[in-house]
């Protein structure tokens, strides 16, 4: 299990990720846009750096919801290898059979 700050960090850096979105969006799409004039687009530059780091999509990291392990993790589950295999085991998780050859 992940420690619960690591965890809460995380989740407040969705949250701040998910509330600058369209904010960033729009700044970049300026900031890219070569056709504006080099004020216009320092401008936006300056502005884009002035929101938060933690609001930047990149930082957050992808953890497992059910341990909060932040490596080996499946997106398409958004669980961690040892989550999918203990739930995988107990038969909690539709139509994943376990292997044995």
């Amino acid at each position: 299990m992940a420690k619960k700050s690591a965890i809460e960090k995380n989740k407040r850096r969705q949250a701040l990720a998910k509330r600058y979105a369209g904010k960033r969006d729009a700044l970049k799409a300026i900031v890219d846009n070569r056709e504006l004039p080099i004020e216009e687009r320092f401008a936006a530059t300056l502005k884009l750096a002035e929101l938060p780091r933690n609001s930047a999509e990149v930082r957050v990291r992808n953890r497992c919801e059910v341990t909060g392990r932040p490596r080996a993790y499946y997106r398409k589950l958004k669980m961690s290898r040892i989550a999918l295999r203990e739930l995988g085991s107990a038969g909690l998780i539709p139509g994943l059979v376990k292997s044995s050859w």
